[in-house]
């Protein structure tokens, strides 16, 4: 069972993101607030859980947060940013719409831009260890697995809707096939050598 709380006193928001490796669509990120008894074995790292399970733990969560915000940055500001920036950047606007003012932040990872007046620790692998970033780590988890089926609509050649923007062989072949679309991060250099996006972002 993981940890409910890094400290006693502090209201506590747990803070991660998902989406920073792929090639395709937005990163998202989670910010939590949990009871300080909140236990509850479906609630870990997103990673560990089947699609299902996730989304059985986020209905748990959505149940006993105290708070919970989910926020995403887009593949243009990404491009623009860099993705760590827009990792930060997605934590900050999930943070800013909690409706329960957080008093300390557990950030999963090893970086962080400090969010105004509040303080904050870097946890590396904390997903696997405190509740309330295991749970922001599911949101921002399954929130853009959701969103990434929707543009698999638009786009259905990259299949999407099984890898969600990874750069998984299928998508990688494809990308080779089909060039690469408006929702690709162009910063990623993504596309075979040589190969240049034309004017509408399509090869």
């Amino acid at each position: 069972m993981l940890k409910a709380y890094y400290q006693k006193t502090l209201i506590e928001a747990g803070c991660d993101e998902a989406g920073r490796g792929c090639y395709a669509g937005p990163v998202f990120a989670a910010a939590v607030i949990l009871p300080k008894k909140f236990k509850h074995p479906l609630v870990k790292d997103s990673k560990q859980l089947t699609a299902d399970q996730r989304a059985e733990a986020r209905a748990i969560i959505e149940e006993h947060a105290l708070s919970y915000a989910v926020a995403m940055v887009s593949e243009q500001v990404i491009d623009e940013i860099n993705i760590l920036k827009a990792s930060f950047k997605a934590m900050h606007l999930a943070i800013e719409q909690l409706r329960v003012i957080p008093e300390f932040l557990l950030i999963d990872g090893n970086r962080f831009v400090n969010y105004p007046f509040i303080q904050h620790t870097c946890i590396v692998k904390g997903d696997g260890l405190y509740a309330s970033i295991a749970a922001a780590s599911i949101l921002a988890k399954t929130s853009r697995d959701a969103y990434m089926h929707q543009l698999h609509d638009e786009f259905p050649h990259y299949n999407w809707k099984q890898n969600k923007g990874y750069g998984t062989l299928e998508h990688r072949e494809a990308i080779s096939k089909h060039g690469i679309c408006k929702y690709h991060r162009k910063s990623f250099s993504i596309l075979p050598e040589g190969e240049e996006p034309d004017e509408a972002g399509i090869v």
